[in-house]
Parts: structure tokens; sequence; C-alpha cells
């Protein structure tokens, strides 16, 4: 079965380096959408900015002679520190070392009177770990009534002690650390050495140290930076979305296989949607690619140094959209250069790497590509939000093994959900994997023992729970949607190297997927009284009550399942299709049911079925497992075109018996 692969517990460096880089970003990345509101403020409404506001841009004096405060300088100074303060200590301890946080981030704020991003990145999660050691003292000890009281009092002591505690002590070293890794970072610039921290920046992103570099320290000096300078260099470091661009291009051109058809997608992702770590895989597939990332890079870098160009606020995620937003007014022309440049070599580079490299030898590009997603996500420490883009055609996941069992699952598990699983499991049958297992089942019966689950799209979010570690499909309707195609091509990439020990298994852990072969339901399911050819009803209730009252007359069901029926048809439509929708009762209905009918009901003027056109009502009830035969039969007939065809074209009762026949067989 298909299992989500997690890293192992590790003590190195890396994956400590890893997690204070992950904690920082925490603090950073819940509070980006202020620094951008920051940065567009700073971009329009400052004296160099594209319309300045003097009351807004806090330059120049009001009619009064006082100097405007505006906008810039109070968030930057006050709001962007507090609110990382904030983060930092919630995260250590709630709500209540969150307050704290910030009461001792004000501390350092007012102590060193500049921006102070890395002092609050301390003082946020120092504030928040003390006051939880403090709490844990008198935990259970306070009396009753008196709880509220020393709750306020003791974190409005501690907060106010924290507070100075960073105005006379943290602030100055804070400051002299700012200044020092200011002073280092103009240095590489005026030696024109700042292109060679790509170097160590690229492979870092690859290996997910990149939130300790950005976060850590790019963007707190960037800010410094920004705010006297009005732009910086360093929030493009890290973010410019060049080098993986140029990596995904030349897979696009000369890639092999499952990587160059993912390329295209992935690059889009990359490039618009800025999450970087889609191209990841594709330079863990052949490390020496990182060498095309490190020129991209530094061509990017050297770029904006000799064009003097910068963005205002970080770019976050790494998106040109977000770059561009955040450029600097005069700085259009030096960003989208350095990022143009930075593809090209990248592209350049990379482009020689793969026509020189040959894959290993019983080695496919999937192969690798997989290989390199699974190790990407070990790296990560968790499954990657948008990996599978990257191993399977379509959005199709590649399994790490072979697929055993696939469900279709529904609120009731009967009608719809087996109805989706006799097509599938025919297509799957033809695809020549016939002992792969398909079947159906409720949603409130799902384990996470399945390969593959598949439900409607307003029920993929309620199976996802029970069922973690599967691949999930949404489809709209369950019998001729074209995610059946993907599945089989998923069965055939994942199955097609060790298929013929799959049905043992398989077998072995669901033999109820036998039953629609096996069952030997009576020969009156379906009878001449239960088959209309022009229906009365112009809705949908009202065909499911025509439906619905054929089983009636037949003894079948009693009036509770009629109700039940408009119940589920509630929760999840029965469309099926094809003209068809199979109304039928939800799960709990199975006590109505006396003995397994069906009635079939024609509208040949169609009728609005939850936007679907209609000919074919199909009513079921089934006792036991005979509606996965009764299903199964139904699903025969109406994914062949000419027997529905032939349906329509019907002028007696008949001619639909002898089409349904296998239903009575």
């Amino acid at each position: 079965m298909a299992t989500e692969t997690v890293a192992k517990p590790r003590t190195s460096m890396r994956v400590g380096v890893q997690k204070f880089g992950t904690f920082l970003s925490g603090m950073i990345m819940p509070n980006i959408g202020a620094f951008i509101a920051w940065g567009l403020i700073t971009a329009l409404f400052i004296e160099k900015g594209w319309i300045p506001v003097p009351a807004l841009g806090g330059f120049g004096t009001n009619a009064e002679g006082v100097p405007n405060v505006g906008l810039v300088g109070p968030m930057i100074t006050y709001l962007l520190p507090l609110l990382i303060g904030y983060t930092g200590g919630k995260m250590v301890h709630d709500v209540r070392g969150g307050v704290v946080g910030a009461i001792g981030t004000m501390g350092v704020i007012v102590g060193a009177g500049i921006p102070m991003f890395i002092g609050a990145m301390i003082m946020g999660p120092l504030g928040g770990w003390t006051m939880k050691k403090l709490d844990a003292i008198w935990h259970g000890k306070i009396r009753p009534g008196f709880e509220m009281l020393v709750n306020n009092f003791s974190a409005g002591i501690w907060g106010a002690l924290l507070a100075m505690l960073g105005f006379y002590g943290i602030s100055p070293l804070v400051t002299a650390f700012s200044t020092a890794a200011g002073n280092v970072v103009q240095f590489l610039v005026n030696n024109g050495l700042l292109p060679l921290t790509s170097i160590f920046i690229e492979p870092a992103k690859v290996l997910f140290l990149n939130n300790a570099i950005n976060h850590g320290v790019l963007t707190p000096l960037g800010i410094q930076q920004s705010l006297e300078q009005g732009k910086s260099i360093l929030f493009l470091l890290e973010a410019n979305p060049g080098p993986g661009l140029g990596i995904l291009l030349a897979y696009m051109f000369f890639g092999k296989g499952l990587a160059k058809a993912s390329a295209p997608g992935a690059a889009i992702i990359h490039f618009f949607g800025g999450i970087h770590e889609i191209y990841f895989p594709y330079v863990l597939m052949k490390p020496i690619l990182i060498l095309a990332a490190i020129g991209g890079g530094m061509t990017g870098i050297a770029t904006l140094a000799l064009t003097n160009s910068g963005l205002v606020a970080p770019a976050a995620p790494g998106s040109i959209i977000a770059v561009v937003a955040q450029t600097a007014r005069d700085s259009y022309f030096g960003v989208i250069l350095s990022v143009l440049l930075a593809a090209t070599v990248s592209f350049l580079i990379a482009s020689v790497i793969l026509k020189a490299s040959k894959t290993p030898v019983g080695e496919t590009e999937e192969d690798s590509l997989s290989a390199a997603t699974s190790k990407m996500e070990a790296m990560k420490g968790k499954k990657s939000s948008v990996s599978s883009v990257l191993v399977g055609a379509g959005g199709t996941a590649v399994m790490a093994g072979p697929i055993r069992n696939i469900v279709f699952a529904c609120d009731a598990g009967m009608g719809s959900s087996a109805m989706g699983a006799s097509v599938l499991r025919n297509k799957i049958k033809a695809a020549g994997f016939p002992d792969v297992n398909v079947t159906n089942a409720s949603i409130a019966n799902l384990t996470d023992t399945y390969d593959v689950v598949v439900t409607h799209q307003d029920l993929t979010e309620r199976a996802k729970p029970a069922t973690s570690s599967a691949v999930h499909v949404s489809v709209d309707n369950f019998m001729n949607s074209p995610r059946y195609e993907e599945i089989v091509e998923l069965v055939q990439h994942s199955n097609s190297a060790g298929a013929g020990d799959v049905g043992t298994s398989a077998a072995a852990a669901a033999p109820v997927a036998a039953a629609p072969a096996e069952a030997a339901p009576p020969s009156d399911i379906l009878v001449a009284d239960s088959v209309i050819l022009n229906g009365t009803a112009t809705t949908r209730d009202a065909a499911i009550d025509e439906a619905g009252q054929l089983l009636l007359d037949r003894g079948a069901v009693d009036s509770g399942y009629i109700d039940a029926m408009h119940e589920r048809e509630e929760s999840v439509s029965t469309y099926m299709g094809s003209f068809l929708a199979i109304p039928h009762g939800t799960n709990a209905a199975k006590d109505h049911i006396m003995k397994s009918a069906v009635s079939v009901i024609r509208y040949p003027n169609g009728i609005d079925w939850n936007g679907k056109e209609v000919k074919f009502v199909v009513g079921v009830a089934g006792i036991n497992n005979e509606h996965l035969h009764i299903l199964s039969s139904i699903a025969k007939v109406f994914t062949n075109k000419a027997q529905v065809a032939q349906l329509e074209a019907a002028t007696t009762v008949d001619e639909v018996l002898e089409l349904f026949g296998k239903v009575n067989a």
C-alpha cells in the first residue's frame, strides 16, 4: 500500500538548522501580509515613490510646521516587530505567551531606536517560553476564584521585567549584531563579492535550509537597508525565481520521459506561484545541476549589483508577481533583467549537463524523478503539497509500490460508488490488470488501507481524514469521468514492474471484491411492471418519487425508503453521466428494504437533474450485496453507447428488459 514517507528523526547539524529555520519562518510567514502592506505603502507614498503623499510617506511638514510622521516609519519600527514578537511568543505558549512576547519586544524596539526584527525574534519566543515555565510553577496551586487575578498580574509583572531586559540588555547586543552584519553585507557589495553568496544559498534551498538564511538574516537586514536606502538587494538573493526557471526550461527541451512531461507544469507553479520547492527534485535527480542554480543565482545578484536595483520589501512567496509588486520605482529594469539573465544562464548550464549526461542503466527518468521526489520529502520531513505534480502525468502521482486496492466511497456505499467501481473495474481489467481490487464502501466505514480513494468532489474532504496515506481522486460523476483514464494510467505506471504478485495480496486483503461475480440474486429484480417508457415527472424530486413508488408498489421497500432517497440526493447527487441517474437510499435506510428491486423510467424529453440532463432514472434497492451485481449490470449497459441509443429508441418494455437482462441473470 502507498504510504506517506516521513523522515525518521535525525540529529545532524543540517536537520537542526532546518528546524531552526522552520521556527524563524513560523514567526515571519504569518505576517508577510503586513510586510507587503508596508512595502506597497513605501513604494507608493514616500518622497521618491510613485504617488508622493507627505502625510502618508512621512516627509515634509503639515500646515502647522510639524514634521509628518506618516505610516512608513511607525509600521516598520513598531507594527512589524511587535507582530513578529507576538507570533513568536504565541508559537511557544499560545496567546498568553504572545502577549508577554510582544511586551518584551517593545522594550527592545524603544531601546534600540531602529527596526528590531532580530530583537523581536529573540524576545517573542523568550517571553513565551519563560511565561510557560512560570505558569508551570503555580499550575494547580491557585485558590478557586483567584485564577484571573494571578494570571493577569503574573503576565503583567513578568512582561514589564522582560521589557526592561530588552531595553537595557538585549537591544545593545542586537544593535551591535545588526551593525556588524550590515557592514559585512556592505563589504561584499563594495568589493563585488555578493554574487558568491549563491554558492551557499542555492544548495541551501535544495536542502531546505533557505528559511534559516532568508528569514533569519536576509529579511531583517534587508528591511534595515530598505529603510535607509529605499530598497535592498538582499530581498532577491534567495527569492529570485530565475535559477529554478532555467533548470525547468532545460528539462522541457532536453529532458526525457516523465521529467520532461512534467517540467512545463512545474515551471508555471514555480515562476507564477512562487513555490520554489517544485524544482528541487529535478536538481536532486541530477545533483550536478546545482551548478546551474549557482550560476544563475550569481548572475542575477551581479545584475542587481551593477544596476543598483532592489526591492522595497520581501517577495514572499518568490513569485514573479510578488517580485514585480515589491520592486523599487527605479529598479524595474534591473530586477526584471536579473530574473531573465539568471534564468538564461541557469538554462544554458543545465542544458549542457542534461545533453551530456545519461540516465543510469536500468533506471528510467520516471524512476529517477520519483526517487528524487521521495528524497526531497524525506529531507523536508513531510510530504510535499506540490510533489504530486512531478511524479505523474496529468496530476496523477506514481505510487511508491504497486496499487492493490482501490475504493469508491460515497455516503451510503451502495449506489453511485458501486456503479463507479464497476465501471473502473472493467477499465482496469481491459488494461491488463485484472487482479487489482476495485471495491466500494461508505465513507463512515473507510480505513487507511487503500492505495487510491475515489469520491464525488463534494465528499473528498470527508474521506481524506480516514485515508490520509492514499491518493485521492475527485470526480463529478461516477459513470464516465475522465479521471478514470488517469487512474488506469496510474495503475500502469505503478504496477508494470510487479503486477504479477499483486493478485494474491489483493485477493487476500479483500475477498469481498469477488462478491459481484459470485452473487446470485433472484431473477425478478426487474420486472415489466417496474419499467415506464414515458415518465410523467418534470423535476428531479418528482422523478425520485416516481421511481420510488414503483419500488414501493413491488413491496420491495416501505415508504421510509423514498424519504431516504430524497435525503441521499440532498447529500450528493446520484447523477452518473450518460443521461443516467440512480436515486437510492442512504446507508441508514437499509432496514426499509424488504427485497432487491430495480425500477426504470425513461424521460424522452429529459429533465433537469441539478443542471445535468437526465433521460433515464433507475431506482435501486438492494439487500446484502445484491446491489453490487445490479449496479454492475446497469453500468455495463450505460457505458455502451450503442445500448444507450437502443434504450432511447425502444418502443416496448420487452426491449428494455432484454437490454437489462443481466440484472436478472
